[in-house]
This record gives structure tokens, sequence and C-alpha cells, in this order.
């Protein structure tokens, strides 16, 4: 096969939905991972997880302590990022069976193909959904002010809340992914070449009504 078939319906699609916390907001600023969750779907059904701290050789700034609760001690023994994204990869599986999804993927995949750029390998060519501009397409400014995961995880009145930490906020973009998919039936979207599609005609959103 050379690449994702678009064709598959929603449903029968492998998702694996990702989430970092990094010791700053950019590979470029020098900044780095320090913890890695995931969550392999397809159908609905969750068919594992990846949870793993990774070491950053480099001191975590205060402030990402107080904002996520890791902090210097808790990764001094964690695996490095060679150890552990060879293991992320092989979770991950195919470019041509797995589609990425992260809550504002630019920035988790950009510290994945950061990643990749200095252990030297190849980033797979993943399909990637980015559940903000998939949120941002669907609901109104009557429904969110705006489609940050904790806003929405309210709004869908998910299980599992945002917490900073990577397996719980991946756990809790699983949960808003379905609900923005049992929306996406009313716009007649049910491959995920159709949603591709609804993705590149992105509905604008109207101005919250006050």
């Amino acid at each position: 096969m050379d690449g994702f078939e678009t064709g598959k319906t929603l449903h029968e699609t492998t998702f694996v939905v990702v989430d970092l916390e990094t010791t700053g907001a950019s590979p470029r600023s020098g900044a780095a991972i320090t913890e890695i969750g995931a969550v392999k779907i397809r159908g609905g059904i969750v068919i594992g997880e990846f949870k793993s701290f990774v070491n950053p050789l480099a001191p975590i700034p205060l402030y990402i302590t107080e904002l996520t609760g890791i902090d210097n001690e808790m990764v001094r023994l964690a695996p490095i990022i060679d150890e552990v994204f060879p293991s992320f990869l092989e979770f991950c599986g195919s470019e041509t069976e797995t589609v990425l999804v992260a809550h504002n993927a630019p920035f988790d995949i950009g510290f994945l193909q950061a990643a990749c750029r200095e252990l030297e390998y190849q980033w797979p060519k993943f399909k990637v959904v980015d559940t903000v501009r998939l949120a941002r397409s669907i609901l109104t400014r009557d429904e969110v002010m705006d489609c940050k995961l904790g806003t929405l995880a309210i709004f869908f009145n998910t299980q599992v809340t945002p917490t900073h930490r990577a397996l719980d906020d991946a756990q809790t973009t699983v949960e808003v992914l379905h609900a923005l998919f049992e929306r996406l039936g009313g716009f007649g979207v049910q491959t995920f070449g159709e949603l591709e599609r609804f993705g590149r005609k992105r509905i604008k959103r109207e101005p919250r009504l006050i």
C-alpha cells in the first residue's frame, strides 16, 4: 500500500491520540519533551495506551513544574528520548494504518518531528487531525467561547478532565474527538477523506451573540 486509505470510515480508522509535556514552548528554543501520553482507538474503543516520562537532560523551569506538577526529581531516572522514541513509534504503528490526533497538533507534532530529526529518524508521513481546528469548524461561539481543551471538556462533559499531564490530556482529547465525530454525522462526514475535505472547507466561526 502506497499510503493511508482515505476511503476508510471514521469507525474503521485507527487513531493515536497523543499529548506531550515539555520544558518550554518550542524545540527551536531548546525545549525538550518531559512526558509522552498516547491512546490508540478504533471504532470508539480504546485498544492501547502509552505513557512515559522522558529525561530532558536539562532542568525543568519552575513555571513548567507549577503548570504540570512534573519536577526534576520525577524525570531524573526516566529514559532519555533516544530510548523512549522507538517504543512510541512502534506503539503508533504504520503511517498507512494510523492517523495521529492532538489538541493543537502543531505543538505536539512539532516536538515529535524535532525528536525525529535529532535522532536521525525519518518521520513517518502520518495523517494528522487537530481537534482544535476540528472544534472550530464544528462548534459556534454561542456554544463555546474558545476551543481550549478544558473548555471543550466542560462543554462535552467528559469523564476525564485535562490536568497538564500527558496521558490525562490524551484521554480527555479522545472523549472530545468522539464527541466531535458525533457532530460530524450531521455534516454528512463518514470517511476520513470526507473529514479531510471538511477541514479544508473549514467553517468560519460566527461572532458570539451577547
